[in-house]
C-alpha cells in the first residue's frame, strides 16, 4: 500500500513551487491529499492566475488529478488528515507563510493545515515546511528553530544556481527536487551535481 502525501497550500509567495509539486507527485502515482488555506487560494490566483481548485485540477490534468489527489477543506478539523490514527507518508506546507510556522511551532492549531502539521509532528513522521519570506525577524527564526526541534523540517524556498538555470522552471524544479527527495519519491525535475559543474549527472 502507498502512502498518501498531505500537501498543503498557506499564504505566503510561492505558488509555483507547489504546483509543480502537486504535477511531480502526480506524475509518480503518489495518493496526494490537498489542503489549501484561504490564503493559499488567494495565493494561486494571484501569482498563478488560478481562481479555484478546479482550475489547478486542470493545469495539473484532470486524469491524473481524478486518479491521485483527494481535497479536503481547511476548515474542516475533523477530516482524515487532523488524526493521528490516519497514516500518510509525510506532510509538505508548500509554500508556507509565518503564521503558519508560529501555529504549528507552539502547537496553536486552528486550522486543518495546522492541525495536520500538529499531527504529523506527534506521529513522528516526516513535516517539511518551505518559507519563502526574506529577510528573517528574530522572531521567525526562533519559530523555525522551534519546529526543528520538534522534528520538522524547514526547506526554505532558495534555489541554487550551479545547476546554471535557464528559465524560471529551471529555479522551481531545483527546489520541488529538494522536497521530493526528501519524501524519496523518484523524479526526474533536475541533474544531479557530480562534483563539477561540467559534471552534473543526468540521472535523477
Amino acid at each position: 500500500m502507498t502512502l498518501p502525501i498531505v500537501v498543503a497550500i498557506t499564504g505566503a509567495s510561492g505558488a509555483p513551487y507547489a504546483v509543480r509539486l502537486i504535477e511531480s507527485l502526480v506524475a509518480a502515482g503518489r495518493p496526494t491529499w490537498l489542503i489549501v488555506s484561504g490564503h493559499g487560494l488567494r495565493l494561486l490566483s494571484t501569482e498563478m492566475g488560478m481562481a479555484s481548485i478546479e482550475a489547478l485540477r486542470a493545469k495539473v490534468g484532470q486524469a491524473g488529478w481524478d486518479a491521485h489527489v483527494r481535497v479536503y477543506d481547511d476548515a474542516d478539523r475533523g477530516a482524515a488528515p487532523a488524526s493521528g490514527s490516519t497514516r500518510h507518508g509525510g506532510m509538505v506546507i508548500c509554500p508556507c507563510s509565518m503564521g503558519t510556522v508560529a501555529a504549528v511551532a507552539h502547537g496553536t492549531s486552528r486550522s486543518l493545515v495546522e492541525r495536520a502539521a500538529d499531527v504529523t509532528l506527534k506521529e513522528r513522521r516526516r513535516l517539511i515546511v518551505v518559507p519563502r519570506e526574506t529577510p528573517y525577524s528574530e522572531i521567525h527564526l526562533d519559530n523555525m528553530l522551534r519546529l526543528t526541534r520538534a522534528g520538522g523540517i524547514v526547506l526554505p524556498a532558495s534555489p541554487g544556481f550551479y545547476h546554471q538555470p535557464a528559465q524560471i522552471d529551471d529555479l522551481v524544479n531545483f527546489v520541488v527536487a529538494r522536497i521530493l527527495d526528501l519524501l524519496d519519491v523518484e523524479h526526474t525535475l533536475v541533474r544531479r551535481w557530480g562534483g563539477t559543474p561540467d559534471a552534473l549527472s543526468p540521472d535523477a
